[in-house]
Protein backbone atom coordinates (compact mmCIF):
# COMPACT_ATOMS: atom_id res chain seq x y z
CA UNK A 1 0.00 0.00 0.00
CA UNK A 2 1.34 3.72 -0.94
CA UNK A 3 2.43 5.66 1.86
CA UNK A 4 -0.30 7.97 2.42
CA UNK A 5 0.83 11.42 4.51
CA UNK A 6 -1.75 14.22 3.13
CA UNK A 7 -5.07 14.32 1.17
CA UNK A 8 -3.54 15.32 -1.85
CA UNK A 9 -1.73 11.73 -1.64
CA UNK A 10 -5.26 10.12 -0.98
CA UNK A 11 -7.28 11.55 -3.51
CA UNK A 12 -4.54 10.55 -5.71
CA UNK A 13 -4.95 7.50 -4.61
CA UNK A 14 -8.51 6.64 -5.14
CA UNK A 15 -10.40 5.20 -8.36
CA UNK A 16 -11.83 8.19 -10.25
CA UNK A 17 -15.81 8.31 -9.93
CA UNK A 18 -17.75 6.08 -12.58
CA UNK A 19 -20.62 7.75 -14.26
CA UNK A 20 -23.59 5.72 -14.47
CA UNK A 21 -24.44 5.38 -18.03
CA UNK A 22 -27.70 4.74 -19.64
CA UNK A 23 -27.85 2.26 -21.91
CA UNK A 24 -30.89 1.70 -24.82
CA UNK A 25 -32.29 -1.34 -23.91
CA UNK A 26 -35.18 -2.28 -26.84
CA UNK A 27 -36.63 -5.89 -28.07
CA UNK A 28 -36.11 -7.60 -30.92
CA UNK A 29 -39.34 -5.69 -32.50
CA UNK A 30 -37.86 -2.41 -31.46
CA UNK A 31 -39.55 -2.02 -28.78
CA UNK A 32 -39.57 -0.64 -25.53
CA UNK A 33 -40.98 -1.74 -22.13
CA UNK A 34 -41.31 -0.02 -18.88
CA UNK A 35 -43.96 -0.34 -16.01
CA UNK A 36 -45.20 2.81 -14.17
CA UNK A 37 -46.71 3.08 -10.85
CA UNK A 38 -49.44 5.36 -9.39
CA UNK A 39 -51.24 5.03 -6.33
CA UNK A 40 -52.82 1.32 -6.55
CA UNK A 41 -52.46 1.93 -10.50
CA UNK A 42 -50.05 -0.02 -12.40
CA UNK A 43 -49.23 0.85 -16.18
CA UNK A 44 -47.29 -1.49 -18.63
CA UNK A 45 -46.04 0.40 -21.64
CA UNK A 46 -44.25 -0.86 -24.89
CA UNK A 47 -42.95 2.26 -26.87
CA UNK A 48 -42.14 2.11 -30.73
CA UNK A 49 -41.23 4.60 -33.44
CA UNK A 50 -45.04 5.73 -34.98
CA UNK A 51 -47.23 8.00 -35.99
CA UNK A 52 -48.28 9.53 -32.48
CA UNK A 53 -51.02 6.58 -31.94
CA UNK A 54 -51.74 5.66 -28.17
CA UNK A 55 -53.49 2.39 -27.09
CA UNK A 56 -55.07 1.64 -23.49
CA UNK A 57 -56.39 -1.80 -22.43
CA UNK A 58 -57.29 -2.00 -26.52
CA UNK A 59 -58.94 0.78 -27.00
CA UNK A 60 -58.16 4.70 -28.06
CA UNK A 61 -56.64 7.07 -25.59
CA UNK A 62 -59.56 8.99 -26.19
CA UNK A 63 -62.04 6.16 -25.18
CA UNK A 64 -60.38 5.16 -22.37
CA UNK A 65 -59.48 8.44 -20.93
CA UNK A 66 -62.47 10.84 -21.84
CA UNK A 67 -60.89 13.63 -19.50
CA UNK A 68 -58.92 16.05 -21.40
CA UNK A 69 -56.91 16.84 -18.22
CA UNK A 70 -55.78 13.20 -18.22
CA UNK A 71 -55.13 13.16 -21.75
CA UNK A 72 -52.88 16.35 -21.13
CA UNK A 73 -51.04 14.45 -18.36
CA UNK A 74 -50.07 11.55 -21.03
CA UNK A 75 -48.80 13.74 -23.14
CA UNK A 76 -46.51 15.60 -20.85
CA UNK A 77 -43.28 13.35 -21.72
CA UNK A 78 -43.88 13.75 -24.92
CA UNK A 79 -43.94 17.73 -24.85
CA UNK A 80 -40.97 17.83 -22.64
CA UNK A 81 -38.89 15.55 -25.15
CA UNK A 82 -40.11 17.71 -28.20
CA UNK A 83 -41.08 14.30 -29.75
CA UNK A 84 -45.25 14.45 -30.00
CA UNK A 85 -46.17 12.23 -32.39
CA UNK A 86 -42.99 10.04 -33.13
CA UNK A 87 -44.40 7.07 -31.11
CA UNK A 88 -46.72 4.58 -30.99
CA UNK A 89 -48.03 3.76 -27.41
CA UNK A 90 -49.71 0.23 -26.29
CA UNK A 91 -49.98 -0.38 -22.91
CA UNK A 92 -52.25 -2.55 -20.51
CA UNK A 93 -53.22 -0.53 -17.33
CA UNK A 94 -54.79 -2.18 -14.39
CA UNK A 95 -56.00 -1.12 -10.44
CA UNK A 96 -56.62 2.36 -9.04
CA UNK A 97 -59.37 5.05 -10.47
CA UNK A 98 -58.82 7.04 -13.36
CA UNK A 99 -56.57 9.31 -12.23
CA UNK A 100 -54.01 7.00 -10.62
CA UNK A 101 -54.07 5.29 -14.25
CA UNK A 102 -53.10 8.60 -16.09
CA UNK A 103 -50.12 8.88 -13.37
CA UNK A 104 -48.72 5.51 -14.03
CA UNK A 105 -49.32 5.45 -17.99
CA UNK A 106 -47.17 9.10 -17.82
CA UNK A 107 -44.87 7.43 -15.46
CA UNK A 108 -44.25 4.23 -17.46
CA UNK A 109 -44.30 5.96 -21.11
CA UNK A 110 -41.33 8.01 -19.38
CA UNK A 111 -39.37 5.45 -18.13
CA UNK A 112 -40.01 3.66 -21.41
CA UNK A 113 -38.68 7.07 -23.56
CA UNK A 114 -35.45 7.13 -21.63
CA UNK A 115 -34.69 3.43 -22.84
CA UNK A 116 -35.52 3.62 -25.75
CA UNK A 117 -33.25 6.90 -26.16
CA UNK A 118 -31.27 7.67 -23.04
CA UNK A 119 -30.64 11.14 -24.64
CA UNK A 120 -34.05 12.03 -23.70
CA UNK A 121 -33.76 11.42 -19.51
CA UNK A 122 -32.23 14.74 -18.68
CA UNK A 123 -35.47 16.15 -20.16
CA UNK A 124 -37.64 13.92 -18.35
CA UNK A 125 -35.78 13.92 -15.26
CA UNK A 126 -35.78 17.67 -14.81
CA UNK A 127 -39.82 17.77 -15.69
CA UNK A 128 -40.11 15.20 -12.05
CA UNK A 129 -41.29 12.40 -14.55
CA UNK A 130 -39.49 9.37 -13.90
CA UNK A 131 -39.98 9.79 -10.01
CA UNK A 132 -42.60 7.49 -8.55
CA UNK A 133 -45.31 9.43 -6.67
CA UNK A 134 -45.04 7.50 -3.27
CA UNK A 135 -48.33 9.26 -1.99
CA UNK A 136 -50.91 6.51 -1.27
CA UNK A 137 -53.99 5.85 0.75
CA UNK A 138 -53.54 5.77 4.56
CA UNK A 139 -54.64 2.75 5.92
CA UNK A 140 -58.08 2.84 8.47
CA UNK A 141 -56.83 2.29 12.13
CA UNK A 142 -59.38 0.55 14.41
CA UNK A 143 -61.13 2.76 16.85
CA UNK A 144 -61.69 5.28 14.38
CA UNK A 145 -64.17 6.22 11.74
CA UNK A 146 -61.47 6.35 9.09
CA UNK A 147 -58.04 7.01 8.67
CA UNK A 148 -57.66 9.98 11.40
CA UNK A 149 -61.70 10.62 11.71
CA UNK A 150 -62.62 10.35 15.49
CA UNK A 151 -66.09 9.65 16.91
CA UNK A 152 -67.69 13.00 17.76
CA UNK A 153 -67.04 14.35 20.89
CA UNK A 154 -69.89 14.90 23.80
CA UNK A 155 -69.36 16.54 26.70
CA UNK A 156 -72.55 14.75 28.71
Amino acid sequence: MADLTSLADLKAAAPAQVQPTHERKVDAKGRAYATGKRKNAVARVWVKPGSGKITVNSRAVEVYFARPVLRMLINQPFQATRSEGQFDIVCTVTGGGLSGQAGALRHGISRALTFFDPAMRPALKAGGFLTRDPRVVERKKYGKHKARRSTQFSKR
